[in-house]
């Protein structure tokens, strides 16, 4: 029976889209949220599958806290193209991740997952 392991991890950063509708967006900021999917085919001695410690330090050391995304990435930082990013950079991490999900706001956000 496998088990789905969920960290949750804010993270403090500006961006702007560079074609939004044709259009540069003006700068803005978000207090972003970040959902961390990772499955757990089997638990520890402990009880854990994975520990929530561990990858929460990892997302601490990766995520781009009080920056402006538009220096920090080569592609127009939207919520989903985010989601994509740290996919790939936690599955190298943590290879059972099933999906990440990216929250600009409490009510809008983008979810990244490969298709199996």
């Amino acid at each position: 029976m496998p088990w789905r392991v969920v960290v949750k991890r804010q993270f403090n950063a500006a961006h702007f889209l560079t074609d939004y509708h044709g259009a540069p967006e003006p700068l803005h900021g978000h207090t972003w949220c970040v959902e961390i999917h990772i499955r757990a085919d089997s638990l520890d001695k402990g009880g854990m599958g994975v520990d929530f410690v561990e990858i929460d330090r990892f997302l601490k050391d990766i995520l781009p806290d009080y920056k402006l995304l538009n220096e920090v990435f080569e592609f127009s930082p939207s919520a989903e193209n985010v989601a994509r990013w740290l996919f790939e950079k936690v599955k190298e991490r943590f290879p059972t991740l099933e999906k990440v999900v990216v929250w600009e706001t409490e009510n809008c956000g983008a979810e990244y997952w490969e298709e199996e």
